[in-house]
């Protein structure tokens, strides 16, 4: 399923072979002289089959499963479809195979905003998706509802403590007050992905 969704990201390899569409708002980033962010510029630069792009897609696609159809992946969850999108999503909605890569393109996008307004010192790609994967999960965070900038991870990694903030991501594996197993798992697996990257 993820070699079939990367292969939707390539840049045609001859003329007149069929070009996917870049979501709207991607196409809006386009106009603008500064790039949104590293997602925002692979999506753009038709590379998002390899290199930061490429990772983020089999890390976090992989992560989140794949729906057309709404639903409740663990019990106490909100309704979600596609690539793990919870934004505005009701049980009973749908969506196609070409919608699920517009909106996980855009949500990537979206995620890695939030991501680079909070992290202040430079992240190699593995760990730039790690943290990605992590707010992708967890939500990119706000005053009123804590997330991915007001954790632990983050502040770690802008006071210098690299190894701390990649272990700290591991405190993120529960879901209704209980561990849940799959949590542990993609914390391990962002946990080694973003020690790789320091």
């Amino acid at each position: 399923m993820l070699a079939r969704l990367l292969s939707v990201f390539r840049r045609p390899a001859v003329a007149g072979a069929p070009v996917v569409r870049t979501p709207a708002p991607m196409a809006a980033a386009a106009a603008s002289p500064k790039v949104r962010n590293r997602i925002a510029a692979a999506i753009l630069a038709g590379t998002m089959a390899t290199g930061v792009g490429g990772l983020a897609v089999t890390k976090i696609g992989g992560h989140e499963g794949y729906s057309e159809k709404a639903i409740i992946p663990i019990r106490g969850d909100v309704p979600t479809i596609c690539f793990g999108e919870t934004r505005g999503i009701r049980m009973g909605m749908t969506r196609t195979r070409a919608q699920c890569n517009a909106m996980f393109l855009e949500a990537l996008s979206t995620f890695a905003d939030g991501i680079e307004s909070c992290v202040k010192r430079p992240m190699s790609d593995e760990t730039y998706v790690a943290f990605l994967s992590l707010a992708y999960n967890i939500g990119v965070g706000s005053k009123s509802r804590p997330g991915f900038c007001q954790s632990t991870a983050v502040r770690l990694y802008n006071a210098g403590d690299k190894r701390g903030a990649c272990e700290a991501i591991t405190r993120f594996n529960r879901a209704g007050g209980r561990v849940v197993k799959g949590l542990v798992n993609r914390r391990a697996d962002e946990r080694a992905l973003c020690l790789n990257g320091i």
